[in-house]
């Protein structure tokens, strides 16, 4: 925890949770930047996800007022956040990727939200391509089409020019970095880890509305994240959770006719679509992997949770 002065007893404690995996030096990076921030007042839990050829006893070693969590096993993105969640003492919680580094004063605006509007459940920041310059990555979402289970991130790939420095209701969070009270957490649940990587954020963000709470894009802070915009897409391993995320999200979101609607769209609209297009890309392996999570969302059926993973508190 770093306090630096009497006058910071008054403002909410404030945990900070990153997941390590393979990439110490980025982790240590990113926490340069986080010990620069002005606002006095958090603690940090680094939650190695069982790197298999990365040694994060070095974290602890360059940063030894953080807390280093190990796991055994590779958790996925919300498992690993996850772990670090029953021993954080903060009113709020900031979920951070580790590949971002954060401007000095990124934070206060997202606690002033917070602290001034109890209807808001959770609140992410302006993001920046860290490689770059003042191009957006994320500005807010657009609502979901819950028949499509698409959305778009408003201002990607645009010039930051300032237009996106206002502060609303946004359509969905961002996990790269997302600042969520631990009341709500206590009350909604943590993150679904059934879903490995991809769309658990956009999951929560829906249970967490679903409570009767709102969920707001803040223009006033910024985080600068280090995934390129030109980054390769299209590897199996993407396509492989994004179909099984996407799929699941529909299951898990959608009632009624609205479900209906939606599964017939993923298995006779999407479904043929991507898989001739990447037929005529001529990357089989693509089609593996998208038929592969096709394959596990129908033959995972039962056992599915639907329900958030509760908080313990150590």
């Amino acid at each position: 925890m770093k306090i630096t002065s009497p006058s910071s007893d008054n403002l909410p404690l404030v945990s900070v949770v990153t997941v390590n995996y393979n990439q110490s030096g980025v982790t240590c990076e990113f926490l340069n930047s986080l010990k620069q921030i002005t606002y006095p007042r958090y603690e940090v839990f680094v939650v190695d996800n069982a790197s298999p050829s990365d040694n994060p006893d070095l974290i602890k070693d360059q940063f030894p007022w953080i807390t280093l969590l190990k796991t055994d096993q590779n958790l996925g993105f919300a498992g690993g956040n996850n772990v670090a969640l029953p021993f954080c003492k903060g009113k709020y919680i900031l979920f951070i990727n580790n590949d971002t580094e954060v401007e000095p004063g990124f934070l206060e605006p997202l606690v002033n939200l917070l602290e001034s509007n109890r209807e808001i459940g959770m609140v992410s920041p302006r993001i920046q391509y860290f490689y770059s310059e003042k191009v957006l990555q994320f500005a807010g979402f657009t609502p979901f089409n819950m028949v499509t289970t698409r959305n778009f991130a408003v201002g990607f790939g645009e010039q930051d020019k300032g237009q996106y420095n206002d502060t609303r209701e946004t359509g969905s969070i961002f996990g790269a970095a997302m600042l969520v009270p631990m009341k709500v957490i206590e009350e909604v649940g943590m993150m679904a880890d059934v879903y490995f990587l991809y769309y658990e954020e956009h999951d929560w963000a829906a249970h967490i509305k679903k409570a009767g709470y709102k969920i707001y894009y803040c223009g006033a802070s910024l985080v600068l994240h280090k995934e390129s915009i030109s980054t390769v897409k299209n590897s199996p391993f993407q396509i492989y959770y994004l179909t099984r995320g996407r799929m699941l999200f529909a299951r898990r979101n959608t009632r009624g006719i609205t479900k209906f609607l939606s599964i017939l769209y993923l298995n006779f609209v999407t479904l043929p679509k991507i898989t001739i297009s990447f037929i005529l890309k001529r990357r089989p392996d693509l089609v593996w992997a998208y038929w592969k999570a096709v394959v596990w969302n129908i033959t995972h059926q039962k056992g599915i949770v639907f329900e958030m993973p509760k908080l313990v508190k150590k």
